[in-house]
């Protein structure tokens, strides 16, 4: 059973008909074919106007939809050759981080991501994507590796931040999603950044501090959550919808704002109703933004990296 969001329930009750027409059309021969493909009709014209005119607490919504594409999926959708690495080489391995090397349309890359995992079981062993210092420091080892191989390096972020846990602050939390962001910026190699869901705070910039960063249409980007920002500025959760529309954490807003570079459109509905055209729409938008990277040395990246983000800081004073 395909889930739906509160704001989709009235699409739920067109698809809920269809399936009892087609279930009676199943047990009896009766021939509603005709008013199964009205009503079909209706479904995607309700879905159409839906989506056209999305609040930004509703893409926060469908950013976080369960059955949107996982970073593991583009990795075993996009990457042949996948070899995943594991461990930081000082503590323990951190499941909320997957990385590893592989290709990328025949070409030798390294991939990073944040995995929230599908099902309660993968869920928990991802740690619901929120990483401990431990995955922001394999991160980090990752990407000198891939600068000391030449290695162009792919980012999958969806992330709500990073874990917040008394433990992972013991460890140096903030310390390592710094150096996390420090190689990021230092990486002699390409790096393109995809957001695919959610991308939360530093524990989402650790990942993302890239020469080019794509975010799918209805993905978010902000320093905190909804929830997170009502909870401080209204004392209140209940106003995350408020604190969603005053944080411009949409991909048309970043755009506008050129704090991202493109967006991928998704499919009529969200990336969770086509996984297979999400998944084929980044890859080929992927491919556009690391191709021109690969014609510029190592110096020349991480100056122009460098720029990009001065610059971010620069309009933001303006």
């Amino acid at each position: 059973m395909r889930h739906f969001l509160d704001f989709e329930k009235p699409i739920a009750e067109l698809e809920g008909k269809i399936e009892e027409l087609r279930r009676t059309t199943d047990a009896g021969g009766i021939d509603v074919a005709e008013e199964v493909a009205r009503l079909r009709d209706k479904a995607q014209s309700l879905l159409r106007t839906t989506y056209a005119k999305l609040s930004p607490w509703q893409k926060t919504l469908v950013a976080r939809h369960p059955e949107r594409p996982k970073c593991l999926d583009y990795v075993r959708e996009l990457i042949t050759e996948w070899t995943p690495l594991a461990g930081d080489r000082a503590f323990a391995d951190d499941a909320a981080i997957v990385g590893g090397l592989g290709r990328f349309r025949g070409r030798a890359v390294a991939v990073l991501g944040t995995e929230k995992g599908h099902d309660t079981e993968s869920r928990v062993r991802h740690n619901f994507g929120m990483a401990r210092p431990e995955g922001y420091r394999k991160a980090r080892r990752i990407m000198e590796l891939a600068g000391r191989f030449g290695l162009p390096i792919l980012s999958f972020v969806d992330t709500a931040g990073a874990f917040p846990g008394v433990e992972a602050e013991a460890r140096g939390q903030a310390e390592a999603i710094a150096r996390s962001i420090e190689a990021c910026l230092d990486a002699p190699v390409p790096f393109v950044a995809t957001i695919i869901g959610e991308g939360g705070s530093g524990g989402a910039i650790a990942l993302a501090a890239a020469d080019r960063i794509l975010m799918l249409e209805h993905s978010i980007y902000s320093v905190i959550s909804p929830e997170g920002c009502a909870s401080i500025l209204w004392r209140d959760a209940a106003e995350a919808s408020t604190a969603a529309e005053a944080l411009k954490l949409t991909a048309e807003d970043l755009l506008r704002l050129n704090l991202v570079d493109a967006v991928v459109p998704e499919p009529l509905g969200g990336a969770h109703r086509d996984a297979a055209h999400t998944l084929e729409a980044v890859s080929a938008q992927v491919w556009d933004a690391l191709e021109p990277l690969l014609a510029l040395d190592g110096a020349t990246l991480r100056a122009r990296r460098r720029e990009k983000f001065l610059e971010m800081g620069r309009h933001a004073m303006t």
